[in-house]
């Protein structure tokens, strides 16, 4: 179950804090996340920003659950600190989608008129008066992408091959936001004629970004670091898993996730994850992948639905109700 209680990644944690200020109700919201000084300035200094920040933590943990409720790693919350400390695929996942929950949030958040520093985006010929009376205002990309540039504090470092897969990671997250990026257009006119046309920006809803990035996850590259003589630092380099040449070594592209060593398998206890029994499996599609050879347990019970449903005058709807028998599959110890 979804506590709230720790964070994605670089994003704060939704934990307490010591000493929780007085006063306006978003600096106690601030001091009730656990930010770094830099970030508890910024999150002082915008009144909507603690606010963004919650919804994108629940948003990216929602989402990395359903994206992966049939994989033997489910994104629980439980061994999630020792796993961002280590470079699996799964902590490549968590910087992307926790990047993108935030990307995502804040362009919302400025649409909708939660931040002071922000509003609609600067679509040509689209005045922010005009997009509020018309309800059309966009989701605005550009501003979130700044900030959230500034707020996470991203910087090149050296020679140091984990700060730069997580770096690159975060950045395939704001890309897939990017990417997902729309234009819809809407008509003013008599009876519905185009006299007017007005156009702006949307972002895709959050569940397809989940999806890419899943997509990306089971594609994800395993990288090492090599030196680039001309410019005279390391790089990251990784064999692409649908390369011809598979002992050619290349740099990952923009969209790949990267990691550098291998998940464990995650069916037992360990610190990154409470392991697989006793976890609902579908016989058909996941049970003996999901149960690590292990074996189900199979039992029955009477389930109740509503059935037979017909639409009485003028407005509601009357429904039977039916039991059948369900059969439910879980993994063995």
């Amino acid at each position: 179950s979804l506590t709230g209680k720790e964070g994605l990644t670089h994003l704060p944690s939704l934990g307490p804090s010591a000493n929780p200020a007085q006063g306006k109700p978003h600096l106690k919201q601030c001091d009730l996340l656990q930010l770094s000084p830099k970030q508890k300035r910024l999150c002082r200094r915008e009144p909507g920003l603690a606010e963004t920040l919650r919804d994108a933590i629940r948003l990216s943990i929602m989402e990395c659950q359903y994206q992966f409720r049939n994989e033997r790693w489910n994104c629980s919350l439980d061994g999630r600190t020792s796993l961002l400390k280590r470079g699996f695929k799964e902590t490549a996942f968590l910087y992307a989608v926790s990047s993108a929950a935030l990307t995502h949030s804040l362009a919302r958040a400025c649409s909708a008129g939660r931040m002071e520093r922000c509003t609609c985006d600067d679509s040509p010929g689209l005045e922010n008066r005009k997009a509020w009376q018309w309800g059309v205002c966009g989701d605005n990309l550009k501003y979130s992408t700044k900030f959230l540039k500034h707020f996470v504090g991203q910087k090149k470092i050296g020679k140091d091959l984990r700060a730069k897969v997580d770096i690159h990671n975060t950045n395939v997250g704001i890309k897939t936001v990017k990417n997902g990026l729309k234009t819809t257009c809407k008509c003013h006119g008599v009876s519905g004629s185009c006299a007017v046309r007005t156009c702006w920006k949307q972002l895709s809803p959050f569940h397809e970004t989940g999806k890419i990035l899943k997509l990306r996850y089971d594609d994800a590259i395993k990288i090492f670091s090599a030196t680039n003589d001309a410019v005279g630092h390391s790089e990251l380099m990784g064999v692409q898993r649908h390369s011809r040449s598979p002992k050619s070594p290349a740099a990952p592209r923009p969209t790949d996730l990267v990691y550098v060593e291998d998940s464990p398998s995650f069916c037992r206890p360990s610190k990154y994850s409470l392991g697989t029994a006793g976890r609902t499996c579908s016989r058909e599609a996941s049970c003996d992948s999901l149960c690590c050879g292990r074996g189900y347990n199979t039992q029955s019970q009477m389930v109740t639905f509503s059935c037979h449903c017909h639409v009485q005058w003028c407005c509601y709807v009357e429904c039977q109700q039916c039991m059948q028998e369900e059969v439910i599959y879980s993994c063995k110890q």
